[in-house]
């Protein structure tokens, strides 16, 4: 994993990088479940963005859910159209890395999806996650609908409660509806089943929801 340049402030549109109009190529393919990454998706699946830190251990925390159909990792809440992962690590895009989750409710619902989130990282470090330091790993939930708007702020509200009880400080996680999407490259996809023994930060704070 390439160590951002632990810039801790978000840039401006005067400041952000101007990227591309050109998206990033990718194998519409997911290497462990064998099913798209990218729509159109099957009408009973649901979308879902969560940022929890460098997005290779995140993305195998979500696919290793049975109900997720599929996953993939990119960068949203940003300014730069179209961003390289080295403009991301630069902490001048504004972008957030993040995984992108596919699946079914009636197998895996969004509630179990937010407790997962909660519980396998630090959601009061701001902008880092473990020894990563910068914008692109500040935790993040991103929804596609009013429902899922709702239930994260709930959830963050009740998992507040048992942080709160256990000694640790406030959640710093961003709640908004989902921006643009943007595909990270083609070996960032399923980084962790390509390199199993490759970097993952993630650690909760062991705190249930």
């Amino acid at each position: 994993m390439i160590f951002s340049s632990k810039k801790l402030t978000l840039p401006t549109a005067e400041q952000a990088l101007p990227g591309r109009q050109t998206a990033m190529p990718i194998h519409n393919q997911h290497f462990v479940t064998g099913q798209p990454i990218a729509p159109p998706f099957a009408e009973h699946l649901q979308q879902a963005v969560f940022g929890l830190g460098c997005f290779w251990g995140a993305e195998r925390k979500f696919w290793l859910q049975s109900g997720v159909v599929s996953t993939a990792v990119g960068y949203c809440e940003g300014i730069t159209p179209n961003p390289s992962y080295e403009e991301v690590c630069t902490g001048l895009t504004g972008h957030n890395e993040v995984v992108l989750v596919i699946f079914d409710p009636a197998i895996f619902s969004y509630h179990e999806l937010l407790s997962l989130f909660w519980t396998v990282h630090n959601p009061t470090q701001g902008m880092g996650q473990g020894n990563d330091r910068g914008t692109q790993y500040r935790s993040g939930i991103y929804t596609y609908t009013d429902q899922q708007l709702l239930d994260a702020q709930a959830s963050k509200v009740h998992y507040q409660q048992a942080l709160t009880a256990a000694g640790f400080g406030l959640i710093t996680t961003e709640i908004m509806p989902a921006p643009v999407f943007y595909y990270a490259e083609a070996y960032h996809q399923q980084y962790l089943a390509k390199e199993p023994n490759g970097y993952c930060g993630l650690g909760g704070l062991g705190v249930a929801i």
